[in-house]
């Protein structure tokens, strides 16, 4: 611990969070499941998939995966999530990012039936999140902001800023947070000032991928600290766009990497799956 910043303990919220959907799951007739869709033989998506699969086994959560090859084309692919789209068995459709070169990940994530897409990418879910209505939302925004609240339940009229402008990432959590009652900036790799913009946020959430990007000098003392990063570096270590040893001294709560916002996102996936099944005509 820091002499200033307390860490928020991603693995212990999401282990929480884990529990009460197992609890759920496990007064159900019949089970959510899940299809998880690995194309190629990238090393890192791989380990993904894996604690994916691994949390559906903790949750009680079914789970189907489906490994295409690297030379599988846009067609190839199109045809798996049609064919899941149609099998009222399959809650939740998951397609692996990134995709091998050459393949449009963009078009083949859009043709994910709005109901089943727990990655909440598609442009309708988007859309319900904009609108303020009730949608799958993307699971890395959501689980930043259960951290958020862990530590500070009532967020409404801080100013937070958001650094990324991502639709995996940066423009769901800036929604999320305007939602909360914030005044939130959205800042990027093209915004002026950047280091004080951040100094005057009660809220910094940064996802840029670049390591140790954010300094202690840009934070003002007692802020809360949202790293989303995950970089590693040349030495095998990882880290986060966060310098965490500076920022430490100054924030009033900070996100570690690894063990902050990324056992969080799965959890999501698994909350996300379990309201897809809630939803679905064939529970």
């Amino acid at each position: 611990m820091s002499k200033s910043g307390h860490i928020i303990d991603g693995k212990s919220i999401s282990a929480t969070l884990m529990d009460d959907i197992a609890a759920k799951v496990a007064g159900l007739d019949i089970k959510p499941t899940l299809a998880v869709i690995l194309v190629g033989d990238d090393p890192a998506s791989h380990v993904y998939v894996g604690n994916k699969i691994k949390a559906c086994a903790k949750t009680g959560i079914q789970s189907v995966e489906y490994r295409l090859p690297a030379t599988s084309t846009n067609d190839e692919i199109a045809k798996t999530i049609t064919d899941l789209n149609a099998d009222p068995a399959i809650h939740g459709i998951l397609l692996q990012l990134p995709l091998p070169k050459g393949l449009d990940s963009d078009r083949l994530i859009q043709l994910i039936s709005p109901d089943k897409d727990v990655d909440g990418l598609t442009i309708l879910n988007i859309g319900k999140l904009v609108a303020g209505l009730d949608g799958l939302v993307p699971c890395t925004p959501q689980g930043a902001l259960m951290l958020i609240h862990s530590v500070r339940p009532d967020i409404s009229g801080l100013h937070a800023v958001v650094i990324g402008r991502s639709l995996l990432f940066g423009k769901p959590m800036s929604q999320l947070l305007l939602t909360e009652n914030c005044t939130v900036t959205t800042a990027h790799s093209k915004t002026n000032n950047l280091a004080d913009i951040c100094k005057a946020a009660d809220i910094v959430v940064a996802a840029v991928g670049r390591p140790g990007m954010v300094k202690g000098s840009w934070i003002k003392p007692g802020a809360i600290v949202i790293d989303v990063g995950i970089n590693r570096l040349d030495t095998g270590k990882l880290c986060g766009d966060v310098d965490f040893h500076e920022v430490s001294q100054v924030a009033g709560h900070i996100t570690p990497v690894p063990g902050g916002v990324g056992p969080m996102t799965i959890a999501c996936l698994m909350a996300n799956t379990l309201k897809a099944f809630l939803l679905s005509p064939s529970k």
